[in-house]
């Protein structure tokens, strides 16, 4: 992110109004523009010029181009490292690198095996993507790495054959109702690793807290561990809210197509592909910005052990305090 790069003055949060839902939407939408991937290392360079140069005062306002180079940095660069994110898992590059194994788990008819091997992949890309982009503060060691993926994989899998076996048995439902049961047990199964995933992935910032700021003065007043739990929590909320459009539209629209017209199997996959490329491009800036990442809370929503009569480096009282939800 433009946040990487050393200078006195900060950037602009973003061009858009970020306290209002609309604002969120267009700036999610910016960053994830697949676009990005087409960026250069000298593009990344020339963006990293422009940005310096504006936070060590040689540019007064923020200009087009200025804009440009701060989106480039944003979903190209780990904020903490200061490097590229590796391509397939930087978030402008979200909706193809999920598309394969979106496809995958939402085939209809899938066997035990094609479910496993599904299951396992997703997983599998969903643990790579947290890892490239989480937070390195608190980085997680290979042992805690391998208990979040197998335990996540256990989750998916348990739910999805579990689920398999149990509607096929329902009784007392019409067979139509089992067959859009039957093609929403992928998203029980995403939702339900997704949520495990999140809070083993970010179970140290639990444990040990987050960075709190003043709101005035954005300086650091220590770690919070209750804002850190409403952090994680919401974020295991916002997978469940974006895993939604993309798991649950296009099966129950391909339902319906079905019904309407005769499908051959490649007929069927082109028309499922193309059903998940439109919903996960459409739907996927308008999940995104639910939630704000920047949150602002009163002090006293924070630890009275802690930051009751808390006060800044100017010796005023802190009322409000702001932190980073992560993603």
């Amino acid at each position: 992110m433009a946040s990487a790069i050393p200078g006195p003055r900060e950037l602009p949060e973003s061009k858009y109004d970020l306290s209002t839902y609309w604002g969120r939407v267009k700036h999610s939408a910016g960053v994830s523009d697949p676009r990005m991937l087409l960026v250069t290392k000298k593009d990344l360079e020339e963006s990293k010029s422009l940005v310096s140069a504006y936070k060590n005062g040689k540019i007064a306002n923020m200009t087009p181009e200025l804009w440009r180079a701060k989106l480039v940095l944003d979903s190209t660069i780990h904020p903490d490292t200061g490097e590229p994110v590796l391509l397939p898992f930087r978030m402008s590059s979200y909706v193809l690198s999920n598309l394969v194994v979106t496809v995958g788990m939402l085939t209809p008819n899938l066997g035990t095996a094609g479910t496993l091997f599904w299951q396992i992949a997703n997983q599998s890309l969903n643990v790579a993507i947290n890892t490239a982009n989480s937070n390195k503060s608190h980085p997680l060691s290979t042992a805690q790495l391998a208990q979040s993926y197998a335990l996540a994989v256990s989750a998916s899998c348990g739910v999805a054959l579990g689920l398999n076996a149990i509607v096929p048995r329902l009784k007392h439902v019409s067979a139509n109702t089992r067959l859009i049961l039957g093609r929403l047990v992928p998203f029980a199964a995403v939702v339900s690793a997704g949520i495990v995933n999140v809070f083993l992935m970010r179970g140290e910032e639990i444990r040990k807290g987050i960075s709190v700021y003043d709101v005035d003065t954005n300086e650091d007043l220590g770690t919070s561990r209750k804002a850190a739990v409403f952090a994680v929590g919401e974020t295991a909320a916002s997978r469940v809210i974006n895993a939604t459009p993309i798991m649950v539209l296009p099966p129950l629209i391909l339902v319906r197509l079905q019904k309407r017209f005769k499908m051959n199997k490649r007929v069927e996959t082109a028309t499922n592909l193309g059903l998940i490329l439109a919903t996960s491009f459409v739907a996927l800036p308008f999940a995104l910005g639910i939630f704000p990442q920047r949150r602002v809370w009163s002090v006293d929503r924070l630890e009275k052990d802690k930051f009751e009569g808390v006060r800044n480096s100017k010796g005023e009282s802190v009322r409000k305090v702001w932190f980073n939800r992560g993603m």
